[in-house]
């Protein structure tokens, strides 16, 4: 089931690019950031309200905490700079160079999680690595 989850969001991501492109014109990018998370934001806490799981709140342990405010903060760091770089350049190069993260988390897995890397997924890695510099 996940696989349809992980599937899905590469839609959506897709999705968001060229609405964020269409949506930025003559709008400052980071207005349009902040625009763009109050919609995430209503939406998210209105899918917890409905589906009751806003009573695991006070459940939350202080390293979660933490972990989720770092990624949070690295959420909007990554979505500020996306939405500047869209605004200049085009967004079938920005996304080349943005997905250049998938890369990058295979590599913060392995030393950070320290998840394995079978040989498939060094390969591709590579050759996504070999994309990115092919398209720059």
């Amino acid at each position: 089931m996940w696989k349809i989850y992980a599937l899905l969001s590469a839609v959506f991501a897709a999705l968001t690019a060229i609405f964020a492109k269409v949506g930025i014109q003559n709008v400052d990018s980071n207005l349009a950031t902040a625009i763009r998370t109050v919609v995430i934001l209503f939406v998210a806490f209105g899918i917890v309200f409905v589906t009751g799981t806003h009573a695991q709140i006070p459940n939350i342990t202080k390293k979660c905490w933490i972990f989720l405010t770092l990624s949070g903060l690295s959420t909007g760091a990554s979505w500020l700079f996306y939405f500047r770089a869209i605004q200049l350049g085009k967004v079938s190069e920005v996304a080349v160079i943005d997905k250049f993260s998938l890369v990058l988390t295979i590599i913060f897995a392995a030393v950070f999680l320290h998840e394995g890397l079978s040989i498939k997924t060094v390969a591709g890695a590579l050759l996504m690595t070999a994309g990115t510099i092919l398209l720059l």
